[in-house]
């Protein structure tokens, strides 16, 4: 099995060759049709980077929403509505300028990746922020992500510390 540098080189490289902005509008739309995403108020999503999936239009619907900021070596969450400010991290993610909230609130986390497998183990940029967030906060809450049917694999190497999504909805 490929180690995990290996593994994200290779994602990076195929998702470059997709057409994200439809695969992002077919994401989209089969999410809205879950319950897991009917019965949310309150959902974190993630401000897409170039050549990942874009769950932005979601921003028109009828619920809460909150976007993940680097604090250190964690995420904390933080409320988001279309046009409000949002700044450059280290990492080169835009981030809101909000103030933070308790995770708790959260009904959905959707969480990005690189690749996910079909035990919802998924691969991310390395540093873990998610892995270490979702055991801390999101036990017990309804994690999901979304990706193109071509990253999404059998097996990925797992490591101790890794947190599964409970849903992989793909396209």
């Amino acid at each position: 099995m490929d180690k995990k540098i290996d593994l994200r080189a290779k994602a990076k490289i195929v998702r470059r060759s997709l057409n994200m902005d439809k695969i992002s509008v077919c994401l989209t739309e089969k999410l809205r049709e879950r319950s897991i995403y009917k019965d949310s108020e309150n959902i974190m999503l993630f401000y897409p980077m170039k050549y990942e999936v874009n769950l932005l239009s979601l921003l028109k619907d009828s619920k809460t929403f909150y976007l993940p900021k680097v604090n250190s070596d964690e995420l904390i969450v933080c409320p988001y509505k279309f046009g409000d400010k949002l700044e450059k991290s280290k990492f080169g993610v835009l981030e809101p300028c909000s103030v933070p909230v308790n995770p708790q609130i959260l009904d959905l986390i959707i969480v990005p990746a690189l690749l996910v497998d079909k035990a919802g183990y998924r691969l991310g940029y390395g540093g873990g922020f998610y892995d270490r967030f979702l055991s801390k906060y999101c036990k017990n809450k309804n994690t999901v992500c979304l990706m193109p049917e071509v990253l999404v694999v059998d097996k990925l190497p797992v490591d101790e510390f890794d947190v599964p999504v409970k849903e992989i909805i793909y396209v």
